[in-house]
């Protein structure tokens, strides 16, 4: 098995191999009951399921804590089921430190905290890349990303600091939502 390094956690990769939807339904369930030891209500958390669960797409949880809209996503893994395993996992290494201690409430929520326009921000950022509105492979973006920022360098003779600024403020709002 491959370990994975996500948040500065080391998990070993996921890997599902059979009853898919199933699964993935398990593990919303079991998300939505990690959340509920810290007293998050069912009623604000958001788990997006799809309908395919052996399909390649990205997994992620919303809910509120402490005043704050708080968010994780993942989607490296090959499908579904397996980024909604790997969003568990953290989410469960991340709260078992808030309850033990080794974390602030403070802390928890800085590492999770989401502004409620995301999804807008997340569009605009692919805009600003020039990538399609459903690209998730990080390193299409990586890719896009390093041509333009050198494109518009600042040290470059026809560099632009405010475009500049702009594209690395883009590709920090999708690499926290992809990574």
């Amino acid at each position: 098995m491959t370990t994975l390094n996500i948040k500065g956690h080391e998990i070993q990769s996921i890997h599902i191999k059979d009853s898919f939807n199933r699964r993935a339904i398990q593990i919303s369930n079991n998300i939505l009951a990690l959340l509920g030891t810290i007293e998050v209500s069912i009623d604000d958390i958001d788990i997006p399921m799809e309908q395919v669960a052996m399909k390649k797409a990205p997994a992620s949880v919303s809910w509120y804590f402490d005043d704050h809209h708080l968010h994780y996503s993942y989607s490296a893994a090959s499908k579904f089921v397996e980024n909604l395993a790997t969003v568990y996992k953290i989410l469960e290494i991340e709260i078992r430190a808030l309850i033990e201690g080794r974390k602030t409430v403070e802390e928890f929520v800085l590492e999770f905290r989401e502004e409620h326009d995301v999804s807008e921000q997340r569009k605009n950022a692919r805009k600003t890349l020039g990538l399609n509105d459903n690209t998730i492979d990080m390193d299409i973006i990586d890719k896009t990303y390093k041509a333009l920022a050198k494109e518009h360098h600042p040290d470059k003779e026809n560099g632009d600091v405010t475009k500049f600024k702009e594209i690395n403020h883009a590709h920090k709002i999708l690499k926290r939502e992809l990574q």
